[in-house]
């Protein structure tokens, strides 16, 4: 153990170097153990985020517009005796909708 103060990462800016420097031991114990648990939970959710982006670009269909999320499924309207595809998706508390095409009658 040295009897030196430890120099800061270059990193970390001059204001949370000298906000550290102010604190007493237990509490920099403490911010330790956040700042090491904030660290594996920030890595984690970026790991699941790269996993969601990449299955989302895998199951992406090709006929799905750019403005429809990948989450949408195609419903079938009817509207004056004709049916109608519609890209379907749920926007916080609202179903938002876009239209697909019509159904072709031999299928």
């Amino acid at each position: 153990m040295s009897y030196e103060p430890p120099t800061p990462p270059a990193s970390l800016s001059s204001e949370i170097v000298n906000t550290l420097n102010e604190l007493p031991p237990e509490h920099l114990r403490d911010v330790a153990r956040y700042a090491e648990e904030l660290a594996e939970y920030k890595t984690r959710e970026d790991r699941l985020e790269g996993e969601s982006d990449e299955n989302v670009a895998a199951e992406r269909p090709d006929d799905l517009p750019n403005d429809v999320p990948a989450k949408a499924t195609i419903t079938i309207k009817e509207i004056n005796d004709n049916r109608y595809y519609y890209w379907q998706w749920r926007d916080g508390d609202r179903v938002r909708s876009k239209y697909k095409g019509p159904v072709d009658p031999d299928e």
